[in-house]
């Protein structure tokens, strides 16, 4: 009929299953005596009885004895009185007793503990430092905390990462969940503010035995050594800083992990997860969600089947303004896998008036929710300078000297972190191994279900997870960037000559040819020429040349970045490619010393006037004639928007001329005859002109601006500069003769073939030298910005994600990832059974 207590072992402590290491119960066995000599110390109760029947008769009503009976009562009530007072102070006595035994029991089982903590402590220095020439394996909870970490960076729809378990530490904030932390923990670890919420975000605590008290990241090779007051001070700075770094813009909290590991002398193994502390109003200086954001992180965490919830309650504050308590009720309603800790037990047994209140709590009546377990710490005197052995004295000291104790309201396993942590480690690792294998299932299955998905829609396709397709990208991204150094010298002449006399040629034109053309005057074009080449060369055209080189640059890498190559072009790295050519030409800053250089070489280049042969001089001719038409070509369409069209297209495409175009053209009818009065008429109209062409429409009945008769003259004549100027070129033809005689006797001058001849060769000249920079020293410098980007982006996991992505890609990241949660379980799993 009794129950079976098997699952509640841990709740009664350890040296009560460790009493007969210390008590030889067979020798005590023997030494009592045996059933037979029993019976004859017991007394003849036959005897005893005729004793009472004689006793009877004597106490009867009117018996001899009455009167004697009476005559003692008073002194018999006296004696009664004694003997109760006397029961209750044994009971005191007894009590007391088996208190101080229990302390004694406590105090023997620390020593024991501290000297296999020692113990233990020798043995991993001396395999620490290779004594006995093997290699440690990892740790069972390292193990374990790997799988956790693999599975909090696993984002899939399958749902299995929440099924593994962790302590989940959950409280009111301010309720102490951090210090019962730092106790399990041994060390002083966490920020610490008064009042304000520091715990931002989850962070997950993974403890282990250790020959040395450290921590470290999970993302850091750096080791904080817990003994030193400047490494755990630069570890609760460290922490905060990624807290904070956590949180996004807007929020209070987040819901990215932090992941520590701590070792050290007896740690107990188990993984502890420290929640933000649970908030019933929003204060100033918070995001309004932030309540609701604390709600659904605790939410999460709890909802794990699997996950053990270590309520933390504040025992200084009234039981009725707790939040906690409900929420785990919600997510936990049998009490099944939580365990309750009332904190801050010394301001409790202080400030309650009724003792009874706390046994209330701790025993679970004053709160709905159900517990595995019910504990009360002390986790300090409320000074943030106390090191832990000196909060464990305290506590010791409070418990030892409580009348929660004394009075049996508490149980002596009841009460102490050290037993809380014990108590804890049982429950996790119980439910480790009742769970871990089913999990395992469910990620071979996830497996098999991911792998088939692949075979049906890549099969000719590897597995290549996001940081395997940026190694592949990587290198392509390499050789493209070294197929720049195999274009020709031909071609980047070729392209650099066009670019830059594109960019140049409108200010050629409009700034030098014309104005110097236009004064009629051989010494005059030449000497206006020289000045106005050497103004351009000084301030504009070096600059305006690195700035066509360096666009001639991005426009060859991107076309090499951009261009498919047929059946083997990927599409799945264009994103990836594009940001990297961006980024790359962001970077890349163009030599400066070469633009002076460049100024020295181009203004030899133009000074040079001297033609060597009828090549070039013909080079120079059919240069200019296609500038010219060029410009004549623009010209002409600039008239025709003018003026409308002509009657050819009105009449096939019955288009029509508005008003305005109707006045220019008769304008422009007007200023034509002017030209064809004077064909060396000034490249400007003389007011005198101007109110003559006004009068003479007015006269027509057509009302004209004087601003717009010289709009219309300009582009009028220009028209006629321009083909007078090509009429001209074909005059020069027959002129490298007259030209090589310096024009002597002769009414030929070909002064503006020698000024595009001196352009010609100067963008010649730009064009081989920027070749030469861009092949020999910028070609290079952008193939290492390139490098530097990609070893930048091969560090940043979320540029990553942003630029890779897909069903595929995803598809393989995946597996990749069940596949390392799986064999990592198995391996788990095997080292478990082993210490089974």
């Amino acid at each position: 009929m009794m129950p079976d207590l098997e699952e509640y072992k841990w709740i009664v402590p350890d040296f009560v299953w460790e009493l007969d290491e210390h008590i030889d119960f067979e020798k005590l066995m023997k030494a009592l005596p045996d059933a037979a000599d029993l019976a004859k110390l017991l007394p003849d109760f036959d005897k005893i009885g005729e004793s009472f029947t004689s006793l009877k008769g004597f106490f009867s009503p009117g018996s001899p004895g009455e009167t004697a009976f009476r005559a003692t009562d008073q002194g018999y009530d006296n004696d009664k009185q004694y003997k109760k007072v006397s029961d209750k102070e044994k009971i005191d006595q007894l009590q007391e007793e088996l208190l101080r035994t229990q302390l004694k029991y406590q105090r023997m089982l620390e020593r024991l503990e501290k000297e296999n903590k020692e113990l233990r402590k020798l043995v991993l220095q001396r395999d620490d430092k290779g004594i006995h020439q093997r290699k440690l394996k990892k740790s069972l909870i390292d193990m374990y905390s790997e799988v956790l970490d693999i599975l909090s960076d696993y984002d899939a729809s399958y749902n299995t990462q929440d099924h593994l378990p962790r302590v989940v530490v959950v409280g009111d904030q301010s309720a102490g969940k951090t210090s019962v932390l730092e106790m399990i923990a041994q060390a002083r670890i966490f920020p610490r503010g008064s009042g304000e919420m520091m715990t931002r975000s989850p962070v997950k605590v993974t403890l282990s035995e250790g020959p040395h008290h450290v921590a470290l990241f999970k993302d850091s090779s750096r080791e904080f050594d817990l003994t030193k007051e400047e490494d755990l001070a630069a570890l609760r700075n460290e922490i905060e800083i990624r807290m904070r770094n956590s949180v996004k813009e807007g929020c209070t909290v987040s819901t990215e992990t932090i992941s520590l590991s701590v070792k050290g002398p007896g740690l107990q193994r188990m993984v502890l997860v420290d929640l933000p502390g649970v908030i019933s109003t929003v204060t100033s200086g918070m995001a309004p969600d932030t309540k609701e954001t604390i709600f659904s992180i605790s939410k999460a965490y709890m909802q794990n089947p699997n996950a053990i919830i270590l309520c933390i309650q504040d025992g200084s504050v009234d039981a009725e303004r707790s939040i906690v308590t409900d929420l785990v009720s919600q997510m936990d309603p049998q009490g099944k896998r939580t365990i309750f800790v009332l904190t801050k037990v010394d301001l409790a047994e202080k400030n309650v008036a009724s003792p009874s209140r706390i046994q209330q709590i701790i025993e679970g009546k004053l709160f709905p929710m159900k517990a595995l377990g019910y504990f009360a710490v002390v986790t300090g005197k409320g000074n943030s300078s106390e090191s832990i052995d000196s909060i464990k004295e305290y506590e010791e000291e409070f418990f030892q000297n409580s009348k929660l104790l004394k009075t049996c309201m508490l149980k002596a396993h009841q009460v102490t972190t050290k037993n809380l942590s014990l108590a804890v480690s049982d429950c996790f690792w119980k439910m480790v191994r009742e769970s871990v294998e089913q999990q395992a299932d469910a990620f071979k299955a996830t497996r098999f279900n991911l792998e088939t998905e692949w075979k049906n829609n890549y099969p000719r396709l590897r597995e290549l997870d996001r940081n395997e397709l940026f190694e592949k990208a990587k290198n392509e991204i390499l050789d493209e960037v070294i197929s720049l150094t195999q274009v020709t010298p031909k071609h980047w002449e070729e392209i650099l000559q066009k670019t830059l006399w594109e960019r140049v040629s409108t200010h050629v034109i409009e700034n030098i040819y014309l104005p110097a053309a236009q004064t009629m005057n051989s010494g005059t074009f030449n000497t206006t020429v020289d000045i106005k080449l050497k103004q351009w060369t000084d301030k504009q055209l070096p600059n305006k040349a690195v700035e066509v080189a360096w666009e001639t640059l991005q426009e060859e890498f991107s076309r090499f970045m951009t261009e498919q190559k047929g059946k083997e072009h990927d599409d799945i790295f264009d994103k990836l490619k594009q940001a990297v050519k961006e980024e790359s030409i962001k970077r890349h800053k163009w030599n400066e010393r070469a633009e002076d250089s460049l100024r020295v070489i181009q203004h030899n280049a133009l000074e040079d006037r001297s033609i060597s042969d009828k090549q070039q001089w013909d080079a120079a001719i059919h240069f200019m004639e296609e500038t010219l038409q060029s410009r004549l070509k623009d010209t002409e369409s600039v008239i025709e928007d003018m003026v409308g069209p002509d009657w050819k297209k009105r009449w096939l495409y019955w288009i029509g001329r508005t008003k305005e175009q109707n006045i220019r053209n008769e304008t422009k009818n007007e200023l034509e005859k002017l030209i064809k009065c004077n064909e060396e008429h000034a490249a400007y109209l003389a007011n005198d002109e101007v109110t003559t062409v006004r009068k003479n429409l007015e006269a027509r009945g057509i009302t004209v601006d004087p601003c717009l008769i010289k709009d219309t003259w300009h582009q009028i004549y220009r028209r006629y500069f321009l083909k007078t100027a090509l009429n001209h070129c074909n005059l020069c033809r027959r002129g490298f003769y007259y030209y090589q005689r310096h024009f002597v006797d002769s009414e030929l001058e070909c002064n503006d073939i020698v000024l595009f001849w001196r352009i010609q060769r100067m963008l010649a000249i730009t064009a081989n030298t920027l070749r030469q920079q861009l092949t020999n020293t910028e070609v290079r410098r952008l193939e290492k910005n390139v490098k530097e980007v990609l070893e930048d982006f091969a560090e940043d996991n979320e540029k990553k994600v942003k630029l890779l992505t897909g069903k595929r890609v995803q598809l393989a990241e995946d597996l990749k990832k069940v596949r390392e949660i799986q064999e990592k379980l198995e391996a788990f799993i095997e080292a478990l059974h082993q210490e089974k």
